[in-house]
């Protein structure tokens, strides 16, 4: 008889976060539907607002995309009023993204409205769960994050 390799919690586990994850991209997705915003460009706007800017190389870098498919996607987005392209200050060849404050308003409210549908379906935890649920998520990701932040 062959061993179990991982325990059935940790079987578990991994399955419901894949399930929440697919939940609250696909709730995403209808938000982002009423306001009018593909995915890729809500992606797109939200790397650039975290990054402050983001030149057309980076930004293909951290969606995985070839930089022709972010430069059609950026320039949607330009036509749209969500970014614009600035010339660097130091070096005239370099162009950053900068999102404008329609940008920054559709973000928000997709957050806005995402952290609502979160809110509604915690609703029935109590304060103490939800920190625990919260503490144990961030322990997750540090732990996650550290791995993949580390240089071998």
């Amino acid at each position: 008889m062959e061993q179990k390799k991982f325990s059935d919690n940790v079987v578990l586990i991994e399955k419901y976060l894949r399930r929440v994850d697919w939940i609250i991209r696909k709730k995403g997705r209808e938000i982002l539907n009423d306001i009018n915003i593909t995915d890729p460009q809500f992606i797109a706007l939200q790397h650039i607002i975290n990054s402050n800017q983001l030149t057309i190389g980076e930004l293909s870098q951290k969606m995985s995309l070839a930089c022709s498919t972010i430069t059609d996607l950026i320039d949607r987005m330009e036509k749209s009023g969500l970014v614009i392209r600035e010339k660097d200050e130091q070096d005239k060849r370099v162009v950053r993204l900068v999102a404008q404050q329609k940008g920054h308003d559709i973000v928000n409210q997709v957050l806005e409205k995402r952290r609502e549908y979160l809110a509604e379906k915690l609703s029935g935890l109590s304060e103490g769960d939800k920190d625990l649920l919260l503490k144990n998520l961030k322990y997750l990701y540090e732990v996650m994050t550290d791995e993949t932040n580390r240089e071998d």
